[in-house]
C-alpha cells in the first residue's frame, strides 16, 4: 500500500460520512467500494484508518454504502448536547426526545427478522410513533400499579418506568386555536426526531399523511442492529406493544375493557 492508496481509502470513508450520498449516483465512491470488496489490502487498509479516527465499519456495500458508526470516545460522535443544539431541544426534553428516537426505532423494526433482513423496508408516521408510546405508557402505568410503585414523575430516574409518566402529561399536538403542532408537544418532538434522521440519512419522508410518512434506509437498519442490545429497547419491545415474535408486526389489539385514546387517524405503520 502507498500513500495513494491511503488516500483513497480515507476517500472511500469521507463518502461515508456523508450519509445521504448514495454510491449509484457518485462513479468515484462507486469504484471506491468495488476496490474495498475486491482488494483484501485495501479494505484492511481502510478499516484502519476508520478504526483509528474512532469509526466502526457497519458495512460496506453497494446497497448501504460504506456505513460507519462512531465509536462512543470518537471525535464524530453524535452527543445529545449537539443534538439538542441541531434540533433547538429545550433542556428539560432531552428525556423525551430520546424516548422519542427510542421508539422510532422500534417501530421502525418491531422483529428480529426484520433486523435481520436486508430486503427489509420499515415505515412509521408521526402520530403513530405518539400512538405507539401512549400505548405503551398505559402498559407501563398498569405495570407500575400492579407492583404498588409510586406514580409520581420522577424525570431522573433511569429506564422507561420514570419516561412514561413524563410523556403521558404532555399534550399531542399543544393547545393553540388552530391544533397546530407545537415544538413542545410529543408529535413536535417526534417530528424533530424523524428530521434529525432525515438530515442523518436514516429516514425518507414520503408523505405528509399522519403528521408526516417515512420509510427506513438502508443504514438505519444497519444502525438498530448496532442498538438492538440497547436495554432501554428490550425493554420496550418486551412490553408486548408490539409483538416480536408471531410475525404480525403490529400493535396488539386492546382489551375490551380497555379504552386506549389512540391518536386520531395515527396511521400506524401495519407490516406484512
Amino acid at each position: 500500500m502507498t500513500p495513494a492508496d491511503a488516500a483513497d481509502a480515507a476517500r472511500l470513508i469521507a463518502f461515508g460520512l456523508q450519509p445521504k450520498l448514495a454510491p449509484a449516483r457518485d462513479a468515484e465512491y462507486a469504484e471506491l467500494l468495488r476496490r474495498h470488496r475486491e482488494d483484501p489490502s485495501f479494505a484492511r487498509l481502510a478499516d484502519a484508518i476508520a478504526a483509528g479516527l474512532g469509526l466502526v465499519v457497519l458495512e460496506v456495500s453497494t446497497r448501504a454504502g460504506m456505513a460507519v458508526t462512531a465509536a462512543e470516545d470518537s471525535v464524530f460522535a453524535v452527543r445529545m448536547g449537539d443534538y439538542a443544539r441541531r434540533a433547538t431541544v429545550d433542556s428539560g426534553d432531552r428525556f423525551l426526545h430520546g424516548l422519542a428516537h427510542l421508539a422510532v426505532a422500534a417501530l421502525a423494526f418491531p422483529r428480529p427478522e426484520d433486523l435481520a433482513d436486508d430486503g427489509y423496508i420499515g415505515r412509521v408516521t408521526v402520530n403513530g410513533v405518539d400512538a405507539f408510546v401512549r400505548q405503551a405508557c398505559r402498559r407501563l402505568e398498569e405495570r407500575a400499579a400492579e407492583q404498588g410503585e409510586n406514580t409520581d414523575p420522577v424525570t431522573d430516574a433511569p429506564g422507561l418506568e420514570a419516561a412514561w409518566r413524563v410523556y403521558a402529561r404532555r399534550s399531542a399536538t399543544g393547545a393553540t386555536k388552530d391544533a397546530r403542532r407545537l415544538a413542545g408537544s410529543t408529535t413536535g418532538i417526534i417530528a424533530k426526531a424523524v428530521t434529525f434522521l432525515v438530515d442523518s440519512g436514516f429516514l425518507q419522508r414520503t408523505g405528509d399523511e399522519s403528521g408526516g410518512t417515512y420509510r427506513t434506509t438502508p443504514r438505519y437498519q444497519l444502525q438498530v442492529r448496532d442498538m438492538a442490545g440497547n436495554a432501554a429497547m428490550t425493554e420496550l419491545l418486551e412490553l408486548g406493544v408490539v409483538p416480536v415474535a408471531d410475525g404480525s408486526a403490529t400493535l396488539l389489539p386492546p382489551d375490551e375493557a380497555d379504552d386506549l385514546d389512540l391518536v386520531a387517524d395515527a396511521g400506524l405503520p401495519f407490516h406484512s
